[in-house]
């Protein structure tokens, strides 16, 4: 693996041109001082659902908003010709997951174990990569996937549909993060190496029919709770560590999925008022390596309204 310090702050490992799933992660890593990925022998049994995305977000800082306001649009940081993008993962489609867990488990269930099955997958969605909160910034710009792929096919594909690949796993000491790289078919040439994104079953991130499709390899990382399947009753349930006579809890990595879209040095441009309409505040989880990050709502709202005077007041996620 590779090794790079990022501009955060952050020690990063990195693997280009695969998606390692994290058994495969751990052999790679060996010899690297990671005191989380190694701990899946403590780590009890929890959930591996196929989760569609349908929207993907965009965190920044206050400058960040200012640029983008300023510029109409986004554009690399610091000089780089890549901006990137997160899924956005929020209550429906965790309990869409669900249900398709639990069909692929027990295809033959009756009508009343259906009813008779609780709600159990948000237990373990309990990762930075399932809250509402930022590790970014306190301004979130949420688009539909379709319409921001769309605005990039108009702007940097002459209207071809964009070109997706396999770019990088990266390794922090906590997280893991399978980014998907987004070009143009006229770039073919230059990342020709890295492997297209297909539609694989069996791949922790796929594209198919509008959606991405995120496999998470590990949901939470603090885990909690333990996944248990009653076969008998075809029944899934989290039960608290602490009533099955474990540690309350164990700590462990957690995976999530970036989106890069490659602009060169040039703009994904949008209309201001669009901008304004997809933007909204959320909560910053503040870390030593970004104190300065995050504004509170009351700044925020003055901040937003001072770039968009005629819009509406500022609204949380």
């Amino acid at each position: 693996m590779e090794s790079e310090w990022n501009r955060r702050g952050y020690l990063l490992s990195f693997v280009q041109k695969e998606h390692l799933k994290l058994n495969d992660l751990r052999d790679r890593a060996r010899g690297l001082a990671n005191n989380y990925l190694f701990k899946n022998d403590r780590i009890p049994e929890y959930p591996r659902p196929e989760i569609h995305v349908s929207h993907l977000k965009h965190d920044t800082n206050r400058q960040g908003l200012i640029g983008i306001k300023l510029f109409r649009g986004f554009k690399g940081p610091f000089g780089k010709d890549l901006v990137w993008w997160g899924l956005s993962v929020g209550g429906e489609e965790l309990r869409s997951a669900e249900q398709l867990l639990l069909q692929e488990k027990y295809p033959d269930r009756t009508e009343q174990q259906v009813q008779d099955q609780q709600s159990f997958l948000g237990e373990f969605a309990s990762s930075p990569a399932f809250k509402k909160s930022s590790r970014l910034g306190s301004y979130r710009f949420t688009f539909p996937l379709q319409e921001l792929l769309e605005a990039y096919s108009l702007q940097f594909c002459d209207g071809e549909q964009p070109v997706m690949r396999v770019y990088q796993t990266h390794l922090y000491p906590k997280q893991v993060m399978y980014a998907v790289l987004v070009h143009s078919p006229a770039n073919q040439e230059q990342f020709s190496e890295y492997p297209l994104l297909t539609d694989d079953p069996n791949a922790v991130c796929c594209y198919r029919d509008g959606r991405f499709i995120w496999r998470p390899e590990a949901m939470c990382a603090t885990h909690r709770y333990e996944l248990v399947q009653n076969d008998e009753t075809q029944q899934m349930e989290a039960v608290k560590m602490k009533d099955r006579g474990y540690r309350p809890f164990e700590n462990y990595v957690w995976d999530n999925v970036g989106v890069v879209l490659h602009v060169e040095d040039k703009l994904l441009k949008f209309d201001p008022a669009l901008l304004r309409k997809k933007l909204k505040f959320c909560k910053g989880e503040k870390l030593p390596q970004a104190p300065d990050n995050f504004d509170d709502f009351e700044k925020a709202g003055k901040t937003v309204g001072r770039l968009w005077p005629d819009g509406p007041p500022l609204k949380k996620v």
